[in-house]
């Protein structure tokens, strides 16, 4: 699955929970600018705790039999698609900029992914095999919204990408306190004011002390229940024991080294953004804004698109539209066209299909 899937698709280790129960010891009251600013401000740099993720957005659930088993494709069309419905747990430990490890945990297995450094690892307990990856020189160290390697989206981030939707068109006020993993948090609500996007409301439980924001729930336009929730069961803001980021391939196991594109646009690096938003000289465009943004893959090639679209996973899910394909579901949607372009955005179809035409 493409990187231009972004906008909500997790790779293997975010996740979320279902609707927080309301907190016991109200907070001081705080206007919708005040939790902005609280959520923006904080500077938790350390933590552990567990996540659960729920999402419902009408994809065919994967059988237990049918989950993708190692880190030799980490981000395929299988292990995304697969984190994208039903009900996921993992363990999440973050110490620093550089210091991060998701556990996934599958029936009677785990799936990890630990950055410690420059090094980053994956590994699957199902079959006992394991990835490593160096970063690049170049690539930026973890920031207090990115603190998941490889990827991997904290609720932090999570709700780092609706924060930065808002705008004229969008509405924001605070509802009543909720409580997330035992902590008192504010439950900030974000409301489209536009039909060009599938997002209804998208609700926010930030921290009433620290301004950490501990989950996120996104309910489809005209949907009564959250589509995608993430966030905490449990927290502790200790700094984590340093042995949880020290990995080593267990006896057995299968290794392989994985190849890290080391180039002045490369994902990693800031240019590769510059390039999105200058007329798209890079690998990737980007028109509209806010809600309405589309994400687009600049060149393509049929042979790709026909390798992606064999894929028994994503096959079924994907229905023929002129032009293209279409992975719809109630959040996002995904376009590739004939010639092996890729669109994505949280808006509907017929707005892929204008900006694969304009390109």
């Amino acid at each position: 699955m493409p990187a231009a899937a972004a906008p909500v698709v997790i790779a293997a280790g975010a996740l979320t929970v279902s609707l927080p129960a309301g907190a016991s010891n109200p907070l001081p009251t705080k206007t919708p600018a005040q939790v902005l600013e609280l959520a923006a401000s904080h500077q938790v740099q350390a933590f552990s705790g567990t996540v659960e993720q729920s999402a419902e957005l009408g994809l065919p659930e994967l059988p237990t039999t049918g989950k993708p088993s190692g880190p030799a494709s980490p981000g395929s069309a299988a292990s995304v698609i697969e984190m994208l419905t039903g009900t996921h747990t993992a363990r999440l430990y973050v110490d620093g900029k550089d210091n991060a490890r998701v556990q996934v945990m599958d029936q009677l297995a785990e799936r990890d992914v630990i950055r410690h450094g420059n090094d980053v690892w994956f590994y699957s307990s199902k079959d006992n095999t394991a990835a490593h990856a160096t970063m690049p020189a170049h690539a930026p160290s973890l920031s207090k919204d990115r603190q998941g390697p490889g990827g991997v989206y904290t609720p932090a981030e999570m709700a780092q990408q609706f924060l930065s939707k808002i705008d004229p068109n969008t509405a924001v006020s605070v509802g009543p306190d909720v409580s997330v993993a035992g902590r008192a948090a504010y439950n900030l609500l974000i409301e489209p004011r536009t039909d060009a996007t599938l997002v209804g409301k998208v609700a926010i439980a930030v921290d009433g002390q620290n301004g950490l924001p501990l989950s996120v729930q996104v309910t489809a336009r005209g949907a009564d229940r959250p589509a995608f929730s993430s966030g905490f069961t449990n927290l502790s803001l200790a700094a984590p024991d340093q042995s949880v980021f020290s990995f080593s391939p267990p006896p057995g196991s299968t290794l392989k080294e994985l190849p890290v594109p080391d180039r002045p646009d490369d994902p990693a690096d800031g240019s590769r953004q510059d390039a999105m938003h200058n007329g798209g000289k890079g690998h990737v465009s980007v028109s509209g804004t806010g809600w309405e943004a589309v994400v687009g893959t600049v060149r393509g090639s049929a042979a790709e698109a026909d390798m992606m679209l064999q894929d028994p996973l994503l096959s079924p899910a994907a229905v023929a539209v002129p032009g293209g394909r279409l992975l719809s579901t109630a959040l996002l949607n995904v376009l590739i066209t004939d010639d092996g372009r890729i669109f994505a955005g949280m808006v509907p179809p017929e707005r892929l299909q204008s900006a694969a035409a304009a390109q």
